[in-house]
């Protein structure tokens, strides 16, 4: 896998991180919900999971998107959904995946991790397992996610440390309602022989009808930053809280925005997306149904492209925190109005609320609802009315690479073809 660089640049004193900016002929790890069907309905779910959609990528069309990675080496996939599981179809995936030396990494509510399946998982070296988790007791997580969604995640985490699956990972969603608690997540974590993951809130899907009550405050993210200096080498953050960096010191993980150059995203049907994050038509660049597949839009898309130019900063270059956040997230900007040069919505130096505050009409809403068109059980009509203290709000994922993508390279040496 090679950096894609000008003919007139240099190489050796570039850092990778920067060459990383300029893209990879073949993403290190891309993001494939799988599916839109789900048994939940999570009131900040970034892809308003639901309903399946019948236009879905049918098995044979799901392993010939797997040849092509596997021709393009991509060392493995984030499986997410909706609930994957569900897919008829979905352990035939997995296998053919792993059989042709792509790594799996699938994303669950739990639910059909039963004792036989964690056994199926713990015997095999290329599937990882991240089971989402929104709330480190039943009251938090399940006014988010939905009655017993606590119980079902808990027994699967039980299920896969039974059967000697160590290092699976717990997905966290940190807002203001649950990051008291992180300290409760990582023992959840310690005591699965789990390792936990913190991902950030983005206003994405049905994230957007919950951002303005479950984002964090500022005091909080300076509380979370604080926390993952103290803990950040033991749990994994993508590249979810590269904008906390103007704080101090950079957050183990990406510090930087991969969209379209380190990672992206194909949903269900066989669109690609730059942002897992950002589901939106403004951010699609193709479809692997298209001729050339999922490398005609990797490596000919013209969103992509544009998105690997080197960029000016806009209204953060003159911030000399920039080289730190680099501006932020991309659809959180996106998604609550601000320009994409602009600074983001949750910048930790208060220059994203003076932005939020020129805002004027309706903010950009996502491109496709999937969402159960009833209730279902435990959970009203989103949003969901969340009375966890004296104050009533109304509630919520995101999923990028589970492990810093980074790993196995030197941040000081120039990227090496493999």
């Amino acid at each position: 896998m090679t950096a894609v660089l000008s003919a007139t640049a240099t190489p050796s004193p570039v850092k990778l991180v920067d060459q990383f900016a300029l893209g990879l002929d073949a993403p290190i790890c891309l993001t494939w919900e799988l599916t839109y069907a789900c048994n939940l309905a999570c009131v900040h779910c970034l892809s308003s999971s639901g309903r399946r959609d019948p236009r879905e990528l049918s098995t044979a069309e799901a392993k010939a998107v797997i040849d092509e990675l596997e021709r393009m080496q991509v060392f493995y996939v984030n499986i997410g959904g909706g609930e994957p599981t569900v897919r008829e179809d979905f352990w035939e995936l997995v296998d053919y995946a792993t059989e042709h030396h792509v790594g799996v990494k699938f994303s669950t509510n739990g639910v059909r991790i039963s004792k036989a399946v964690a056994q199926r998982l713990a015997g095999s070296d290329y599937v990882d397992v991240q089971i989402s988790l929104d709330g480190a007791t039943a009251e938090v997580n399940d006014n988010v996610r939905g009655v017993g969604s606590y119980d079902t995640a808990i027994r699967a985490m039980a299920n896969l440390n039974e059967a000697g699956f160590t290092g699976f990972k717990i997905s966290v969603v940190v807002t203001r309602e649950n990051v008291d608690q992180l300290d409760d997540f990582k023992a959840i974590a310690d005591r699965y022989q789990a390792q936990l993951r913190l991902t950030r809130l983005r206003p994405s899907g049905r994230g957007a009808d919950v951002w303005d009550e479950l984002h964090l405050l500022a005091p909080q993210q300076k509380q979370l930053y604080d926390w993952l200096v103290a803990n950040g080498e033991e749990v994994l953050t993508g590249d979810s809280f590269f904008h906390l960096a103007a704080f101090g010191d950079a957050l183990p993980g990406l510090n930087l925005c991969g969209a379209g150059r380190v990672v992206c995203l194909i949903d269900p049907v066989g669109d690609v997306y730059a942002c897992p994050f950002a589901i939106h038509d403004s951010f699609k660049a193709g479809s692997v149904r298209e001729p050339g597949g999922f490398k005609g839009v990797w490596q000919d898309s013209a969103l992509f492209a544009e998105l690997r130019e080197p960029q000016n900063g806009g209204a953060c270059k003159s911030c000399h925190f920039f080289d730190s956040c680099r501006g932020g997230c991309m659809a959180a900007k996106f998604f609550t109005g601000l320009p994409l040069d602009g600074p983001d919505p949750e910048c930790v130096r208060g220059f994203g609320e003076q932005a939020l505050s020129a805002v004027e009409g309706p903010t950009p809403k996502p491109s496709l609802d999937h969402s159960h068109k009833n209730p279902l059980r435990g959970q009203a009509v989103r949003p969901v009315p969340l009375t966890l203290t004296a104050k009533a709000v109304t509630a919520p994922p995101s999923r990028s690479c589970d492990e810093n993508p980074l790993t196995g390279f030197s941040l000081s040496a120039p990227a090496e073809s493999r």
